[in-house]
Order: C-alpha cells, then sequence, then structure tokens
C-alpha cells in the first residue's frame, strides 16, 4: 500500500521523464544569435522541460533577475544558470533523477555549455582543442593496452571535458550530486587520474554509483537483514560493515575482545556481537547527545599490546572507559579512515546543531547535507579508491572542523540556516516562493525516499527554486569558502614541508637540532667563558655593563628590545628575499650505527634517566627530613637561613637583590674569590651528606579479581 500511495505521488514527476523522451526525439533547434552550438540545445531542451518558449524564458530572466545580473559582461553565462538552474529545480522532482541517462547528458551538457557560452568561446575552444589535442604514439609511448579508461577518454575528445568552475557552477543546484562547500574537493576526487578535467564517462559513472548506493541506503530503511536495529522513524542507516565473516569489525572493551557488526546511523553507531548463527541485541553509543565524545584513531592489537594502527576510538563521559573498534587490514588502514570519517561527520554535524542551537527545519537540514555528504564519500572510496586527505575531504562539517578559519564556515552556514527558521514560522512565506530560502537539501533528500521529519508539508508547486542558489554572483556562504581556501592551500604546503623534514633517526635529527641552535650554543658558551674569568679585562667590561643596566632601571627594556630586534629582522628579510625561496639547511649526516649499537646508546640513556630520577627522589626525602627536625642541627641552620632570606626579602629592594645574586654567580671564579667560593660549596656539599634520608615504606597493592566487562549503553 505504501508503495502504491507513493506511486500517485510520483505521477506529476514521472510526466517530466516523458518531456525528456520527448526532448531527445526534437530535432529542430530554436537558434538564438551569439550563443553557442552546446548553449542554443541546452536551452532549448530546458524549454521543452519547462513547458515554455523560449523568449518567455528570456523575459523571466528579464524580470526576476537583478540589473547587476543583467548587464554585465557575463550576461550570455547568466542566462544558462538561470535556464540550468530552473530546470534542475524541476528534474529533482523525479525519483529517479540519477538513473535516468538523458539527465545525467543533460546535465553534464549544462556545464559545456557554462564553459563555452557564446560563439567567441566557442571558437576559441575548437582552436585550443586543436592544437592541445594531443597525439597517440606506440613508438616510445609503451603498448596501447596499458593506457587507463579515463585518461583514453580525455585523448580521444578533449573539447568535451568541464573544468572545475563549471562543475562547481552547476553541480550544487542538485544536492544529491554536490553543495557548495565541498564542490571543489569533489571534483579533485573525481579527476584524480583525469588531469583534472571531468569527461563524461567519469560523470556518469559517478551518478550511476551514488544512485546505486542511495538505493541500497533507501531498501535499508524498511524491513532488512538489520532488523535487530530498534531505529526510530527518521533515523537512517548511512552503512554498516562487518556482516562477512573474514571482514568482522573487533569491539575492544578493556582487554575483552568481541567481534560484530557495526552500523552507522545519522543519530547513533550500534555495535551487533556475533552470536551463534546470529547478532545479539545491539548496543547504542549515541552521537547527538552532548556527552562530551571523543572519536580518534588509535592502535590496538591482542592483550591490550599498542601494535596495529586500524582502530577507532570512542570515548563518551556516560562510558566507564573508552570502547576500541578495530578494522583488520592486512594492508593499510583506508577502512578504519573511512569510518573514522563518517563516524566523525555525524557527530560534528550534532554539534554544530547544539552549538547554534537549530530549531526543526535547520536541524533536519544540517543532517542532511551531512547524510548526502557521507554518501557521495561512500562513491569516491568505493568506485574511484580515493580517500581525501583532511583539508580535501568532501564531508562538509570534518572540512570545517580540520580546515583553518572552518569557524567562518559554519557561521556562514548558520546565517543561511537562520532565514530557514524565520521563514518556517512565516505562513504566508511557505506559499510565497521568492522569499527566502528553502531547505532545498532536505526537499531533495525527501524526494530520494528518505524521511527526516515525521510530517512533512511541502508546497507541491516551487517554480523558483532556483533562488536559492544566486545567478550570476557567490552567496556568503561561497564567499567564506573561497576564503578558506586560500588559507587550506597555506596549510598544505606548510603540511608538505614537514613531511619533507621528518627523519627517523634521532641522530640525525640531533644533528639538525644542534646546526640550528648552534648561534645559541655559541652565545652561551662566550658568556660561561666571562664568568670563568679567563680575560680578566673583557669579564669586568661585561659586569660593569651588566650593572649599569640594572642600576639603571633598563634591564626591564631588555625583552621588548629583543622582541623589536626579531621583528626588524624578520622585515628585513621580507624586503630583501621578496619571496624567495628559504635555501636548504645543510646538514652532515652523522655516520650510520648498528642495531647493537643503538640498544646500547638507548640502555644508556635509559640507565641516565634512571640516575636523574633517584637522585631527585633522593632530595625530596632529604627536604621532607628536615622539615621534619629529623636531624635537628640541620633544621635549626636551615631555619635561622630561612629567617635571615625573609628579612633580607623585606627590607632590601628586590633591583639590589638581583645585583647581589649576579655579582655572586658572576665572580665565583675570579681569582680573588675563587678559593673561597670553592671551600663554601665544599661545606654545603658535606653538610648535604649528612642529612638523612625520610623512611619510606612500600606496601604492595592487594590482587584484584578479574571481571568480566559488562555492556555499556548510553541512550
Amino acid at each position: 500500500m505504501a508503495w502504491r500511495e507513493r506511486e500517485r505521488e510520483q505521477e506529476p514527476e514521472k510526466k517530466i521523464a516523458g518531456r525528456l523522451t520527448d526532448m531527445e526525439e526534437t530535432s529542430t533547434v530554436e537558434h538564438i544569435n551569439g550563443f553557442s552550438t552546446i548553449a542554443n540545445s541546452v536551452i532549448h531542451r530546458c524549454c521543452k522541460i519547462l513547458l515554455i518558449s523560449t523568449d518567455k524564458l528570456l523575459q523571466d530572466f528579464e524580470n526576476e533577475l537583478p540589473d547587476c545580473v543583467k548587464f554585465n559582461s557575463k550576461y550570455v553565462r547568466n542566462i544558462i544558470e538561470f535556464c540550468s538552474y530552473k530546470t534542475l529545480h524541476m528534474i529533482i522532482k523525479q525519483p529517479d533523477l540519477l538513473g535516468d541517462k538523458a539527465i545525467r547528458h543533460l546535465m553534464f551538457e549544462m556545464m559545456l555549455a557554462w564553459e563555452t557560452p557564446d560563439t567567441k568561446s566557442e571558437a576559441l575552444l575548437q582552436e585550443s582543442s586543436f592544437l592541445k589535442h594531443p597525439r597517440i604514439e606506440e613508438e616510445d609511448g609503451g603498448s596501447f593496452f596499458y593506457i587507463s579508461a579515463t585518461s583514453m577518454a580525455v585523448q580521444v575528445d578533449y573539447k568535451n571535458t568541464v573544468g572545475l568552475e563549471a562543475f562547481a557552477k552547476i553541480a550544487p543546484a542538485c544536492p544529491a550530486i554536490a553543495d557548495s562547500i565541498t564542490v571543489h574537493n569533489l571534483f579533485d576526487a573525481l579527476t584524480s587520474s583525469s588531469g583534472r578535467q571531468l569527461h563524461l564517462l567519469i560523470y556518469d559513472k559517478y551518478l550511476k554509483c551514488l544512485n546505486k548506493v542511495l538505493n541500497s541506503a533507501r531498501c535499508l530503511t524498511g524491513p532488512t537483514s538489520i532488523s535487530s536495529l530498534q531505529l526510530a522513524q527518521e533515523e537512517i542507516i548511512l552503512d554498516f560493515d562487518g556482516t562477512v565473516p573474514t571482514n568482522l569489525v573487533l569491539q575492544h572493551i578493556g582487554m575483552s575482545t568481541s567481534p560484530g557488526r557495526l552500523t552507522l546511523t545519522n543519530r547513533a553507531l550500534y555495535f551487533e556481537r556475533f552470536g551463534v548463527g546470529s547478532y545479539e541485541k545491539a548496543i547504542k553509543y549515541d552521537l547527538a547527545n552532548d556527552f562530551k565524545q571523543v572519536v580518534k584513531r588509535e592502535l590496538t592489537g591482542p592483550w591490550g599490546a599498542h601494535l596495529f594502527d586500524n582502530a577507532v576510538m570512542y570515548k563518551a563521559s556516560s562510558l566507564t572507559e573508552p570502547i576500541f573498534f578495530e578494522f583488520p587490514q592486512i594492508i593499510g588502514h583506508s577502512r578504519r579512515d573511512y569510518w573514522l570519517a563518517i563516524i566523525r561527520e555525524v557527530l560534528y554535524a550534532h554539534r554544530f546543531i547544539r552549538k547554534f542551537n537549530l530549531k526543526q527545519f535547520q536541524r533536519e537540514e544540517a543532517l542532511s547535507m551531512a547524510i548526502l555528504g557521507i554518501f557521495r564519500f561512500r562513491v569516491t572510496k568505493d568506485n574511484f579508491h580515493v580517500i581525501p586527505s583532511q583539508f580535501r575531504t568532501t564531508l562538509l562539517f570534518n572540512l570545517a572542523e580540520k580546515l583553518p578559519k572552518g569557524d567562518k564556515i559554519l557561521e556562514a552556514l548558520y546565517n543561511h540556516l537562520e532565514l530557514l527558521f524565520a521563514r518556517s514560522h512565516d505562513c504566508d512565506a511557505i506559499e510565497d516562493s521568492h522569499n527566502g530560502p528553502f531547505p532545498f537539501t532536505l526537499y531533495a533528500l525527501c524526494k530520494l525516499g528518505f524521511k527526516l521529519l515525521r510530517s512533512e508539508q511541502w508546497p507541491e508547486e516551487r517554480e523558483n527554486l532556483h533562488r536559492d542558489v544566486h545567478v550570476g554572483e557567490i552567496s556568503s556562504l561561497q564567499k567564506a569558502v573561497k576564503k578558506t581556501i586560500l588559507y587550506s592551500g597555506r596549510a598544505e604546503a606548510a603540511q608538505a614541508t614537514l613531511d619533507q623534514v621528518k627523519m627517523e633517526d634521532i641522530d640525525t635529527n640531533l644533528a639538525v637540532i644542534k646546526e640550528l641552535l648552534f648561534p645559541v650554543f655559541e652565545l652561551g658558551k662566550w658568556l660561561y667563558s666571562l664568568t670563568e674569568w679567563q680575560d680578566n679585562l673583557k669579564s669586568t667590561l661585561f659586569l660593569l655593563f651588566i650593572l649599569y643596566i640594572m642600576y639603571r632601571g633598563w634591564i626591564w627594556h631588555i625583552w621588548p628590545g629583543v622582541f623589536s630586534s626579531l621583528s626588524l629582522v624578520m622585515l628585513w628579510n621580507k624586503y630583501y628575499r621578496k619571496g624567495r625561496q628559504i635555501e636548504a639547511f645543510r646538514i652532515a649526516i652523522p655516520p650510520n650505527r648498528s642495531t647493537v649499537e643503538l640498544l646500547l646508546t638507548l640502555q644508556e640513556t635509559i640507565s641516565q634517566l634512571e640516575t636523574c630520577v633517584q637522585t631527585g627522589c633522593i632530595v625530596l626525602l632529604k627536604l621532607r627530613a628536615i622539615l621534619l627536625a629529623a636531624f635537628p642541627q640541620s633544621t635549626n641552620k636551615v631555619a635561622y637561613t630561612l629567617i635571615a632570606i625573609a628579612v633580607i626579602f623585606m627590607t632590601v629592594p628586590m633591583r639590589h637583590l638581583v645585583m647581589m645574586l649576579l655579582l655572586e654567580f658572576y665572580t665565583r671564579e675570579m681569582p680573588l674569590r675563587k678559593k673561597s667560593s670553592e671551600k663554601l660549596i665544599r661545606r654545603i656539599r658535606e653538610w648535604w651528606v649528612r642529612i638523612p634520608a625520610a623512611p619510606v615504606h612500600l606496601i604492595k597493592p592487594p590482587l584484584a579479581r578479574k571481571s568480566k566487562p559488562s555492556k555499556t549503553t548510553s541512550n
């Protein structure tokens, strides 16, 4: 019955498919002067879908858009954007949007028309394609059969490829395909093997794979094999893993390990332990509520050993101890990285909702963005074998969390969603499609068969949904993304330099540190030589200079002078170098040492560390003995000395105290004081040796009984 009701609802949408079929059979195209051939073809087919004439479309463009869009150098391109947005927002009502070949080809040709809107750009494209078309030769290029299909397609049909700007302008008009925040990263993922040019074969493969993912996820919303999960009505299964016996997910709680199946929804994480012939009752880890959750990568292994980098650690205030989900993999850890990314995406989405206290339509719109982003992420991972880095991820909230100044993106997104809340409380605004934005991602997700709201009241006809996408200009959200892209480029460049200079050998790292700090070491050696009074004249002049500075009160101006000098040096280098790269820092590689030598050095370092710890422990125990008067004579001397120091601090100004301490330290090796200083240090050392240490009694802890770990749930 439910499917029949859905078919009745889809009857108006099926008419669109009929228009597409009729559109392909029509051969005559009304030509518009100044427009390219592909642009005329796209506009003609869009008018067929919209059931309007070309003149009516141009008239709507003149009436509905501001003058700044109608009277500029991109007039023809803006008309194509206007026509494409209106058509896509009409086509989006069709449930089998991505499964229709005619729709997929039409969307790709919209991008081609955007790149070559007029006859001038079409002529330039034909000329450049003739010059840049690569010839395929078999003399030195290797076998013809070793060329990839995508690279071969780009070479054969160079002029029918789409660039980044066209994809970023047209694709976000259909929320299932892309969003305006991560569209640049999605394009990079799709064109990683085709030289940053999107061919129809790649684009068609992406949409067909995305359609399969959406269909499989839609089937999981009803009665499925995952029937043991008690999901809420608005809960959608995003992905699951561990159903194959050879590819299970391992859950580690303390010292216990349990294989099972892991399922992620838009609200929680579920783990079902594998029982005899079936799965046990699922354990729920809530991601929607504020339990101070922490999700990060972690090392796991047998009996708690940290050996394999294939696990995700989940920690929350509602749990007594952290939970580890291990994704065993023979080579690499891409399986773990994928699950870490999608779990964080759901967690960050709910964190964004709580931070800005989003209401109903706002909340569901933000979750819809995260859900569709995870589906797209699955496609790039499973079919294109690409898991982008943290600065190039196609997950919206992951990107905003990791990107430098990504909080600006979230603020711009909140400002956009804030208008939805005002609009949802205005009954007149719901009927008036010209007033404010629309929860377009939620609307698209609903048309794809996913229900996030229990009672939805969508307007049946919205002819001007294109107002949610700006024609001829960019929105405030896209402006925030453009600003952060610059910072992300710098962050990636900086990260690349870090990867280049990382040294695995400890000797090499020590050599680099020693070379970098060479001026500091030399300055320290020179100051120490002055305190040893090797040259009486230099030491005396330096002492008088320091005392004069302290007497005049200039000591407090030293740090401002140091900071000012450093700033002047940096500004001078900026002016002198004029953007040139820094020359490589040359380091002499230390001689290689064998494994036995490294082990001996490690053992010696550990023994020295143990000696330092023991010395510190003895010092603390002796101080405890003095404090508790275990040695009365020493206690009296220390007490009287502390009283004298307190009186000095109360009566002598701080500046004079610093001068006295400097004189004491600096003149200790002076020929006149050297013998008396050595004698004083020897007496203090002898006195310290005679002080006993406070006794210590070591108690062995009772043996703890091993208890089985209990199931921990957080609802």
